[in-house]
């Protein structure tokens, strides 16, 4: 290892020079394969700190699937059902555990997952590495990577995909820097520890949150402090289902993050499940059509001259009371927020979405609001008295 990486360019091609390098001592990174650039690296660095963060929290196996500095999709190990891996392309897989922790991630937003940048909490094995490899993505930081796993990946991409081996035991220095404007900024980083501590107060009439769902909920602040704020994370099944990202509108948040999670869970309506695809449909394409024909865009699809690129025969349309009634069946969902909910709105929003459970900050002016909506819906909430922005 080095103590300096000399990068090709900064944020755009015209920003140069650009590396990174360690004021003292060595890079805890050591790049395997490809040549990684400058937002290759803040996502790296960023999703290795959530996984390894969910990997502490949950002792499972944890993946995240990062896109310009926000993750597209977080998960730790659970078992998927069948629906699930038809969903997320990987019904035809071998699945470890952490070959099943980056299926969540990726599949959670595939739109969103395109192109990412990857987190494996642990070492790659040979089945995470052939889920790498079908997808389009950019790079994958771990621990450590097999033998098997390390020829496959070294192979992606013509031989250019970007592969780094991070060190496990490196801890940065307590206090960080940021350069703006030619200016330093300096803060303590944010080392709080977020476990079920933090959803012991709780000021709804429902005090209930299974075990289930709460870790569903740590899954969602752990995914939040490593999101740009504002954001609001949806979650269910060990995953998240929907994350907004830098809105800054708290409503807008928890709208962009509810439509991510209606979208996830749309994906398993049985119209979409047995769309009469053509053979050898590119995946972009599948999952671009799988997008227009769940929204209000379906027409498009469905047009003359149109469909014939996709499918064997004219699919049916999924209308608005069909996907409204099946919305209606999605439940214990939950729901995390960096900052507090100023009004009753974003609950009757995250409602529409199946959320039963909510963990926030509180502290807003109309906390009372707030928690009555909670009270009207008998949704459980725990005021955690933490905010995790992140920028």
């Amino acid at each position: 290892m080095a103590n300096e990486l000399e990068l090709k360019y900064g944020c755009n091609p015209n920003q140069k020079p650009a590396r990174i390098f360690m004021k003292e001592g060595e890079l805890p990174i050591e790049v395997l394969n490809g040549r990684p650039g400058y937002i290759n690296l803040l996502d790296a660095f960023n999703s290795w700190q959530l996984v390894k963060e969910l990997k502490e929290a949950t002792g499972l196996p944890a993946a995240a699937s990062f896109k310009h500095v926000s993750p597209a999709g977080a998960a730790v190990a659970v078992e998927m059902s069948d629906t699930l891996k038809k969903i997320y392309f990987v019904d035809d897989m071998k699945l470890s555990p952490l070959a099943t922790a980056y299926a969540r991630a990726r599949g959670a937003d595939r739109m969103s997952s395109y192109g990412d940048f990857i987190a494996l909490s642990d070492t790659c094995d040979e089945e995470t590495a052939r889920i790498i490899n079908r997808e389009v993505s950019d790079g994958v930081i771990a621990p450590d990577y097999t033998t098997e796993a390390l020829e496959i990946l070294k192979n992606k991409r013509k031989g250019t995909y970007n592969v780094i081996k991070i060190d496990p035991a490196y801890r940065p220095a307590p206090i960080e820097h940021k350069d703006v404007f030619g200016v330093t900024f300096e803060q303590g980083r944010n080392e709080l520890k977020i476990d079920e501590s933090l959803l012991k107060e709780m000021p709804t009439q429902n005090k209930e949150i299974p075990a289930d769902a709460k870790r569903d909920l740590i899954i969602a602040l752990i995914t939040l402090k490593y999101t740009q704020s504002n954001s609001v994370c949806y979650a269910k099944d060990g995953q998240a289902i929907g994350i907004g990202a830098g809105q800054q509108s708290r409503i807008h948040c928890t709208r962009l993050a509810g439509n991510k999670a209606d979208i996830w869970y749309l994906r398993q309506h049985p119209k979409v499940m047995n769309l009469p695809w053509i053979e050898k449909i590119r995946r972009a394409d599948r999952d671009n059509t799988i997008d227009v024909y769940i929204s209000e865009d379906y027409d498009d699809v469905l047009a003359d001259g149109v469909w014939q690129q996709f499918f064997t025969e004219k699919p049916e349309v999924l209308t608005r009371e069909e996907k409204r009634a099946w919305l209606d069946t999605m439940t214990g969902v939950a729901l995390g927020s960096d900052a507090f909910f100023p009004f009753g709105d974003n609950i009757e929003r995250a409602h529409k979405s199946g959320v039963s459970y909510i963990a926030q900050p509180g502290g807003s002016v109309r906390d009372d609001h707030v928690i009555e909506t909670c009270d009207k819906y008998n949704m459980a909430m725990a005021f955690t008295g933490i905010r995790l922005f992140h920028h």
